[in-house]
């Protein structure tokens, strides 16, 4: 038997080297696509998606799923390299409001002075409540605030402050003795958690109701 012919029936043809695995036959995002549905049912309840572009976490019904390359579209949802799109809960939040009527206290903001809006110009999600004029946090995140308020009678003074669970965060006053129609405005971030409340209370002084004067508007910046 010749040496040529020794050599190769040591190392026969096709044969794997220990250790080695064999290649899949099609490509890596078939291979994820089929194995998907296993894996969110293998995965722990509650766990969130959290894009690779680490713009906001996602939960699908209880359910952990890792999203890469991922890019948000312009209607709030996130669309995958496996061309998955996951629509991004309370994604959108803001809220403008007005005072058209009636000065304030009135009375039924003589129990909290609690400055009451009666018309709402946006209301994105619908988490600020008309009737009680608080605004609810659907979720963590950081939040802006502003608000404008306008006195009724010279010769006095207004102070209104901004309530983050009943707590005064931030407050603006006015009072310029010789000025009738003096008005008093701040704004502030704030880091609010899920379901924190924010309103606002008349201080002193009495507020002007009619011709939406007063205003008071928010919107969440970004979650956490």
């Amino acid at each position: 038997m010749s040496a040529a012919i020794r050599r190769r029936r040591r190392r026969p043809m096709g044969r794997r080297r220990r250790g080695a695995l064999p290649e899949p036959a099609g490509g890596c995002s078939c291979c994820l696509a089929a194995a998907l549905p296993l894996l969110l049912l293998l995965l722990p309840a509650g766990c969130p998606v959290r894009a690779q572009n680490d713009t906001e976490p996602i939960v699908l019904e209880g359910k952990c799923l890792v999203v890469c390359d991922s890019s948000p579209s312009a209607d709030g949802a996130i669309t995958s390299s496996l061309g998955i799109s996951v629509r991004s809960g309370s994604a959108k939040v803001a809220f403008s409001a007005t005072r058209s009527t009636n000065h304030e206290p009135s009375e039924m903001s003589n129990r909290t002075m609690t400055i009451y809006f009666d018309q709402v110009l946006v209301n994105i999600g619908n988490h600020f409540d008309l009737t009680s004029s608080i605004f609810v946090a659907p979720r963590k995140g950081i939040y802006s605030f502003s608000f404008h308020v306008v006195k009724v009678y010279n010769r006095q003074t207004i102070q209104v402050s901004l309530m983050q669970n009943n707590y005064p965060v931030i407050s603006a006053f006015a009072g310029d003795q010789d000025v009738t129609r003096e008005a008093a405005s701040n704004g502030v971030l704030l880091l609010m958690e899920r379901e924190d409340k924010v309103h606002l209370k008349l201080e002193r002084g009495n507020l002007m109701g009619g011709w939406k004067y007063s205003t008071f508007s928010g919107f969440l910046v970004f979650p956490l």
